[in-house]
């Protein structure tokens, strides 16, 4: 999810994933919000219909709780973000932001242009570019072409900032079923 920043320039403020929604507004009672989404990494998703959606809402409980549990975790990553960006190295909130999107995707692999991420971040492409070669030298990644792969991420964990274990706290409490908890 991005926000404006000034003009026609936006930053992420979350990232949603296959554990994700769009539409919060409308489970808010609201239609709309100021913000713009964008898929970056190609997925299947299910797409539903508001009226549908409010219907869903009405005679559903564990619908409702599962999506109240969700709403919580956007607002963590909203709170935490807001902090990380305020306090914590570009290189810091870089790593935290490669693992919370392999977390969404679920994958080692995913496209990633240094342009976008330039854009997430709100950084210089230079600064990225010295960030990702410094994460390849380490090994914590493999970066070519658009397309990056996680290699060792321990490593990419001890140079992301705190902000990152907090959300994944978060949301493997909230939204991994019970028996998987105990997993990860």
């Amino acid at each position: 999810m991005l926000t404006r920043t000034d003009g026609e320039n936006y930053v992420e403020v979350a990232t949603m994933g296959h554990e994700g929604m769009l539409g919060i507004a409308l489970l808010l009672g609201t239609d709309t919000m100021p913000h713009r989404a964008y898929c970056q990494i190609p997925g299947d998703c299910l797409v539903l219909g508001a009226e549908d959606f409010r219907s869903a809402l009405n005679g559903n409980g564990a619908f409702f709780a599962t999506l109240q549990r969700y709403l919580q975790t956007l607002m963590v990553q909203l709170a935490q973000g807001g902090a990380c960006n305020s306090r914590h190295s570009v290189e810091q909130r870089c790593a935290r932001w490669l693992l919370m999107s392999r977390d969404r995707v679920d994958s080692d692999e995913f496209p990633l242009t240094q342009e976008f991420l330039c854009q997430m971040l709100g950084v210089r492409r230079a600064t990225v570019s010295e960030i990702a070669s410094k994460f390849q030298k380490a090994g914590y990644i493999e970066y070519s072409r658009g397309l990056i792969r996680i290699k060792d991420r321990h490593g990419l964990t001890s140079a992301a900032c705190e902000c990152y274990r907090v959300l994944r706290e978060e949301y493997n409490r909230l939204l991994l079923p019970r028996e998987e908890q105990h997993q990860v």
